[in-house]
This record gives structure tokens, C-alpha cells and sequence, in this order.
């Protein structure tokens, strides 16, 4: 098929045809579904729009999770609790919680 014939299956200009080929952010998304469309390859859009299937995309999301902590939390020993962080004193001035 030739690109001029192409092109009027899709109803765009050879100018459009050449930004879909490039890859160019500007194309509206019906250009696209209609030149899959026309070559018979509609079912992949279904693919293209899958986020689960966009590796960069996967990627990038996984950079931008947090670093885990890899070091335990000590916990503090009987010996070094004070008796004002320990939650079992009473206080009799009642003022406490």
C-alpha cells in the first residue's frame, strides 16, 4: 500500500503519517487506533494501553518507591526504661493518661 493510499484510509496528511512514525507525542490517539485498524492489527492497541506491559514505565515507577529499612528496630531493655516512659506507674495526681 502506498503511503498517499495510506494516508486517505486514515484521513490525515503524510505530514501526521510521519509524526505517528516517529513516535511524536502530538498524534491523537483515534490516528494510531485507525492505523491499526487499517492494517489489521487493532487488537494491539489493547497491548499498547496495558500499563502492565510498559517496561519503561515499570521502571520508572519502581525508582520512584522508597528505600526499604534494612536494619532492625532495637527494642529497649528492662534495665533502661525509666519509670516515666513505662505506661504501668501510677500517678497520683491523676494528670496522666
Amino acid at each position: 500500500m502506498s503511503v498517499a493510499d495510506f494516508c486517505e484510509r486514515l484521513g490525515v496528511t503524510d505530514k501526521t503519517l510521519a509524526k505517528l512514525e516517529m513516535g511524536d507525542g502530538g498524534v491523537r490517539l483515534e490516528t494510531l487506533a485507525m492505523a491499526l485498524m487499517v492494517l489489521g492489527e487493532l487488537h494491539r492497541l489493547g497491548e499498547i494501553l496495558d500499563p502492565a506491559k510498559d517496561d519503561t514505565g515499570l521502571v520508572l515507577e519502581q525508582a520512584r518507591l522508597p528505600e526499604r529499612i534494612t536494619g532492625r528496630r532495637k527494642l529497649p531493655s528492662a534495665k533502661s526504661t525509666t519509670t516515666e516512659a513505662r505506661s504501668d506507674v501510677i500517678d497520683d495526681d491523676g494528670s496522666a493518661f
